[in-house]
């Protein structure tokens, strides 16, 4: 395959093409249903496939890389190549997607002298091993190799966060040093300022919008009169957060002529094609004046649901697509079996203070410090301490917090603080004695904006009674990626508990859990951390995959941080409910 860009139209084997893309993120669906979602592209007559690369799944610890199952990055892409599909790859280092952290490693927050995203050497010399490993897994796939892979992204966006055009220069110099020789391009918002700030010599300016295409060009049209007119990020959706109140959702028909309108003038990518889930505690948060932290599913409304199934709006886009392509489409491939597993009860219980010393070590420090300080990423941390005397109704106050915390006498529930609270304050009443124990859950760095280097857990001074500094405390980081020392018993009564229990599953299939009874935490399902749930919604249910599960007897795990509202019953469903 010959692609190159001349003029303002993009080549392919010595023809003119439009590039019809969809976006695929490999890391957030599973490995087994990449080629159902290929074939389903076909149908719909797309020509290519878009997906970020997420640095912070490969690269889970500093110069430790991960490049299987669900993040096999070069399968993956032999896998689009066998379906007939063209290949975008977005490698970052930054992709923000409503991702943890922006797709960025949370280790780089424990660097000395480490800003993100400018010419920063100690944040060039991490993204740049970063990059040497991923573009050896994709290098051979490159179409100037014989592959698929058509172009890449240098950074993403970054008309809307900085200005330090050294920077962009040298990542696309580095891409280059490296032997990434197929053109690259930048995507940007559509104003004149986010052009001037995100673009660069060498790379192909792209825009990110989601309706109103004539008007979105008006800028790039000024500045970039010569250069193929392509949507990077044509929005179909968006993205929920917790508390939110409703799952997003847009007009099937309004999206279509969108996407006929962007046709007429060039070449588009939407996002997403499929949006997937954020497995265990991947997803992302925006935090300007509020923290507000994306829910589990980021099924985004796009024209394949989160778990895979045709939509009205992927038809109505088919309809539209036929009439820029020559070829006949194949026949839409129906949908993966879903099954209603039941009811099920969760019979055993752990809890949580008892199995501090089986799921961590402690750490002294004089005072609390963030997670990042402890070595830890990810999941909850376990702050005690023990009162050197009574305290009656006084005030304990957290100087910064990150992100949610419970307060606990004992083994006794006095209260919870949240990042968004007016006051991070609360009165306590203890004894001389009495073990204090602050639970603090990280519920996703910012993915987006000036708060993205925020640090997780308790990220100041813990005070009480009148302004006093409170000294000598253990930290107890807990990651919840091995849960294998814990102790069940039936004497639990504290709200913060692990639930378990067995159901069975008589075939295989995707299926949906409803937590009807419960309020707040995560789940595993043999092992596996399908994520979070929260009672104030709008998600309901969690998505299951099909690869999970075994036929026969099956294990669950729940961790409920704030305490059931009745029996600790599950239900698996053969349909998802998001608001």
């Amino acid at each position: 395959m010959n692609f190159k860009i001349e003029g303002n139209k993009f080549i392919k084997d010595g023809k003119e093409i439009k590039i019809i893309s969809g976006a695929v993120h490999y890391f957030r669906n599973m490995k087994d249903t990449w080629r159902d979602i290929f074939k389903k592209m076909r149908a719909m007559g797309l020509n290519c496939v878009e997906t970020y690369c997420a640095w912070n799944m490969h690269e889970k610890q500093p110069d430790v890389f991960d490049f299987t199952g669900n993040y096999d990055i070069a399968e993956f892409v032999k896998a689009a190549e066998s379906e007939g599909l063209m290949v975008i790859v977005r490698p970052g280092p930054y992709i923000c997607a409503e991702w943890e952290f922006g797709g960025l490693p949370w280790w780089l927050q424990t660097m000395e002298d480490m800003e993100i995203r400018c010419s920063n050497p100690t944040y060039i010399n991490r993204f740049k091993i970063y990059l040497e490993n991923l573009f050896n897994e994709i290098r051979p796939l490159l179409f100037t190799n014989g592959g698929p892979i058509i172009m890449l992204q240098c950074e993403n966006e970054y008309g809307y966060y900085g200005d330090d055009k050294e920077y962009l220069k040298m990542l696309y110099q580095i891409y280059r040093d490296l032997g990434m020789d197929v053109p690259l391009f930048t995507s940007d918002g559509t104003d004149v300022n986010s052009l001037l700030d995100g673009t660069i010599d060498g790379c192909l300016p792209t825009l990110n919008f989601g309706s109103r295409v004539e008007e979105n060009f008006k800028a790039h049209d000024m500045l970039f009169p010569n250069a193929p007119k392509m949507c990077m990020e044509m929005w179909n959706g968006w993205f929920d957060a917790w508390g939110c109140g409703f799952h997003h959702t847009t007009s099937a028909e309004n999206y279509a002529q969108v996407v006929d309108d962007m046709l007429k003038r060039g070449s588009l990518n939407m996002y997403m094609l499929i949006g997937g889930t954020n497995f265990g505690f991947t997803s992302g948060a925006n935090h300007y004046e509020k923290f507000a932290p994306d829910v589990t599913s980021y099924d985004y409304d796009a024209p394949l649901s989160e778990c895979g199934d045709i939509t009205p709006k992927y038809m109505a886009l088919r309809e539209v697509i036929k009439k820029y392509t020559d070829e006949e489409l194949p026949p839409v491939p129906k949908n993966r079996e879903k099954r209603a597993y039941g009811k099920f009860t969760l019979t055993d219980k752990a809890s949580i203070f008892d199995n501090l010393e089986g799921l961590s070590h402690p750490v002294f420090s004089n005072v609390p410090k963030c997670m990042e300080a402890y070595g830890q990423g990810y999941g909850y941390i376990a702050y005690t301490t023990r009162l050197n005397r009574d305290y009656n109704n006084a005030e304990l106050f957290i100087e910064s917090l990150g992100d949610r915390a419970q307060i606990y006498i004992n083994k006794a529930l006095q209260g919870i603080m949240y990042v968004n609270d007016d006051e991070l304050k609360m009165k306590i009443t203890a004894k001389a004695g009495d073990t204090l124990t602050v639970l603090v859950e990280n519920m996703g760095r910012a993915n987006f904006g000036p708060k993205m280097m925020r640090k997780k857990g308790i990220a100041g001074r813990l005070l009480l009674d009148g302004g006093r500094i409170h000294f000598n405390w253990n930290a107890y980081p807990l990651p919840m990626d091995n849960l294998d020392k814990l102790v069940y018993n039936d004497t639990v009564t504290e709200p913060s508990c692990f639930l378990r229990g067995k159901f069975t599953v008589d075939k295989v299939a995707d299926t949906f859990l409803y937590l009807d009874n419960f309020k707040k935490g995560f789940v595993l399902i043999n092992g596996f951390n399908i994520g979070r749930y929260w009672e104030i919604g709008p998600q309901k249910s969690l998505y299951v995959p099909a690869s999970l599960l075994n036929e026969g007897e099956n294990e669950i795990i729940v961790f409920e941080s704030d305490g059931l509202n009745g029996e600790a019953t599950v239900e698996f469903k053969d349909f998802p409910t998001l608001q």
